[in-house]
Parts: C-alpha cells; structure tokens; sequence
C-alpha cells in the first residue's frame, strides 16, 4: 500500500511517499496538472493520500477518485498545530503529514460529495448575484439623495421606476442611471431564475421539504442547513452544530475564572448569514423566539439577540433532521430544555 502526505498548493505539490511493502520513503515535487496526473495514475494497488483542507483542489480530489485512490482531507489548524518546530518548508510539511496518517494521529475531516458541493455553488451564485442588486441599488437611491427624491423601498414600485427614469440628469450622471437600472433589471431576471432552481432542489430532498415547515426557514436556508450538515448523526449534540457552524463564544477561562468572548465565527460564513436572515423572519412568527429575543435585545443588544436566535435556530433545525420531524412534530415532542429540544 501507497502512503502519500502532500502539501498541496495552487501550482504544485510536494509529496512524502511510504511504500509499505519495502519501509521506503521517497520525496517528490510535482507539478500541476500533468505531472502530477501521470503520477497518481501510474501508482497501482491501494493508495492513501492525506492533504490540508484547503481550496482549489476539486480537480486534484476528481483525479484521485477516477484512479480508485482513498483522499484524506485534515484540519489545517490541528495539524499546523501538531507541528513543535518552527521551521517551515514545504518538504518538512508533506512529511509531517505522512507521520501523522502512520502514527494514526491524522485529523481527518468530513469532506461533502461532489453532488454537494456544485449545490452550494447554486446557493453562493444566487447570494452573489443577490449582493450585486443591493449595490446596483444602493447607487441609484444616492443619485435619487442628490437630487433630492427620498422614496426608500417605494423607489423600486412602478411608480417609483417611473420617477427614477424621469429625474433630469447631467449626461453622465444620466449614463451611469441607466447602466444601473439595465443592471438591476438583468440581476432580477437571474435572481428570479435562480431561486425557480434552488426552490426545485431543495423540493427533491425529503430533508430540506421538512425543515421548510420551520416559520421563517425557506429553500435558500433549507437547502443550505441539508448540503452543509450532511450526514447529521456525526455530531454527538446540539452543541457540536453550533460550534461546527461559528455560532458559540470564544473561551479563554483559566484558574477558576469562566472568560467568554465573541462567537467564533469558524464555519461557514454563508451559513451564519442565512441563519441570521431566517433567524429575523423566525422570530416574528414564532412565539418562543420572538419572547427570547425580545428579552435579549432589551438585555444586551438587537445585533447579540440576532445571534441568538440564529443558534436557537440551527439547534432546531438540526433535531428536525436528526429525528426526521417536521416542524410541528418538533412542537409536540418539546420544547427547548426538553428531553428532545435544544440541549
């Protein structure tokens, strides 16, 4: 068997290779793509690659499965952390992390499919796009400010367009509106398009149609708690999601003394935003969030209250998948601080 440690990056990749048959360990430098692709694809009998979590290695984790090879994806930070010398090389690297997959100390991490991963995609282009528009937006409602047309969300009605197109402007300032309302008008056309696919995707998995009976929770939030969870019974609790998706404080407690910080914001950044947006929409329509939130925002603050019931939230979500409940068989079994609710 072929024991492979690799320190990936963008444009190559330095390898430590154990053979187990002869105890040998050899070192390579390949580069990316076609040395790299003769390498693996000449390799026969079981090969074990470990690599660092990290971006733009699609491709690189593709090749291995077309060539029947095992990819093992660590945690950086655990690994850099396993790591007493500092001094750092590439090769010191590759071969820290071949020790680690011997010794049976490799950080392995769960790492989503392929199918998953292109619908994340799907989500973060429709998010993209949706940024796009608020900026569009935000421009023309500063050249409306300039001219002294104060509509607000009334800006974007019909009558509201009207006004917009009509304001006398100088010409290039006249340019620049016109480049922004085409602008918007094609960021509708493919927002509208895009949540039509979302909507589709999330409506084909049993999974994302339950958590939509949630109030506040739709296809985007849905779909996103499905594709970026996976396999829910890999977390022991509650607790580990929201540690898992950023939304506990940091903890700095020594000698007695409990110091708790801001969340930690290690997750998904996406996903915390979601469920911040959902959290809003939540609260309004469902009376133990909107209480809890409510007792909060007048205690600290609406931002810390918004956090809140972002984890309440994702807990919720997390025991309707976990249990395979809906919504108001969530209600039935318990409330939070139940047996069955949040814990």
């Amino acid at each position: 068997m072929w024991i492979i440690g690799c320190d990936y990056h963008p444009g190559f990749q330095v390898v430590s290779i154990f053979d187990n048959r002869t105890g040998e360990v050899t070192e390579k430098k390949l580069l990316h793509p076609q040395e790299a692709e003769e390498f693996y694809r000449s390799l026969e009998g079981p090969v074990r690659v470990g690599i660092e979590a990290s971006g733009h290695c699609q491709w690189f984790a593709r090749l291995l499965a077309t060539c029947e090879h095992e990819l093992w994806v660590g945690d950086a930070a655990r690994i850099r952390a396993m790591e007493v010398r500092k001094n750092k090389t590439d090769r010191r690297d590759a071969a820290h992390i071949l020790e680690l997959m011997l010794s049976g100390r490799f950080p392995r991490i769960w790492v989503p499919t392929e199918a998953e991963r292109d619908v994340r995609q799907l989500l973060l282009h429709r998010h993209q796009r949706v940024r796009m528009r608020t900026q569009a937006k935000n421009q023309l409602q500063a050249l409306m400010l300039n001219q002294g047309v104060q509509r607000g969300r009334r800006l974007w009605t019909a009558s509201g367009r009207a006004e917009l197109s009509a304001v006398e402007l100088l010409p290039y300032a006249a340019r620049r509106r016109e480049e922004l309302i085409a602008t918007v008008e094609e960021l509708d056309r493919q927002i509208e398009e895009l949540e039509r696919l979302v909507e589709a995707e999330a409506l084909q998995r049993e999974e994302a149609r339950r958590l939509m009976t949630h109030p506040g929770v739709g296809p985007n939030t849905a779909l996103m708690m499905v594709v970026t969870l996976g396999d829910v019974r890999r977390f022991k609790n509650a607790r580990k999601v929201a540690a898992y998706l950023g939304l506990v404080p940091t903890e700095n407690s020594s000698g007695g003394k409990q110091r708790l910080g801001h969340i930690s914001k290690q997750g998904s950044a996406f996903a915390r935003f979601l469920l911040v947006e959902a959290g809003q929409t939540a609260a309004r329509k469902d009376e133990a969030l909107k209480r809890a939130y409510r007792r909060l925002a007048t205690k600290k603050s609406r931002a810390v209250a918004k956090v809140m019931v972002a984890r309440r939230l994702a807990v919720r979500l997390y025991w309707m998948l976990r249990n395979q409940w809906t919504y108001a068989e969530w209600q039935h079994a318990g409330e939070p601080g139940s047996s069955c609710g949040e814990r």
